[in-house]
């Protein structure tokens, strides 16, 4: 073997050592990484925007991994946890789903009961009551008589909002043909006897029934005389 061959050989096999020495230099890394970073872990991220009081649904998130040190205590790992549950707040799309954004949806309370009706979804929702909601319920009545004023009547007062369903089209009939109500969106209240009476009624009789959203923590009575509004004694 001649100087030249014997130069190329240790230039080889320099470069063997180099490149196992690199190729452990990745591997210490990588252990390192694995070491600080730990152990991976389940958890769900946000697909899009949820709403406040909206109930919860499987679809609305989706799974990921990620390093079990960097998730914090309360963040829902298991999607079990949203059963029965409505969002407190705007659940933002890609944000982590946390145990405080969420809590056990309303349930019915001792003598109240479960009552639907079908509001008119220009006049009577437009997107801001959701479940958890407190609203009024207003009414407006023709004259019982020719001659008679026509009277808007708050039919029921702080009543709680349980569900707000898909907007519905509506066959013609005689009462919502006169009413010119063709799209509805049924919503559930938790109500007493008496205030489940009220608004079935005005459901069946009123000329128009309007929700009014009550402030948290803003509901209140009403004195009998302000429940009822005629026109011709407003001063």
């Amino acid at each position: 073997m001649n100087s030249r061959q014997r130069r190329g050989v240790i230039l080889l096999l320099l470069s063997v050592v180099c490149a196992l020495g690199a190729f452990a230099g990745v591997l210490s890394v990588i252990s390192d990484v694995k070491s600080k970073v730990g152990p991976e872990v389940t958890a769900y991220r946000v697909k899009t925007n949820v709403t406040p009081y909206t109930a919860l649904r499987a679809g609305q998130f989706e799974k990921i991994e990620m390093p079990e040190r960097w998730l914090s205590e309360n963040a829902v790992t298991n999607l079990r946890e949203i059963q029965g549950k409505i969002a407190v707040t705007t659940l933002r799309a890609g944000s982590l789903l946390q145990s405080d954004m969420i809590v056990a949806q309303p349930a019915l309370q001792a003598n109240e009961q479960e009552v639907a009706i079908m509001i008119d979804a220009a006049t009577g929702v437009a997107g801001k009551i959701t479940p958890g909601s407190t609203v009024n319920v207003y009414a407006t009545f023709e004259g019982e008589r020719d001659g008679a004023p026509d009277q808007a009547k708050i039919i029921v007062t702080n009543a709680r909002v349980l569900d707000v369903g898909k907007l519905t089209p509506l066959e013609p009939t005689e009462s919502n043909r006169s009413r010119q109500l063709t799209e509805a969106v049924p919503i559930t209240f938790a109500l007493s006897t008496l205030d489940a009476q009220r608004i079935t009624y005005a459901e069946s009789f009123a000329e128009q029934v309007r929700l009014a959203l009550v402030a948290p923590g803003g509901g209140s009575d009403i004195a009998e005389k302000d429940r009822t509004y005629e026109l011709a004694t407003d001063k």
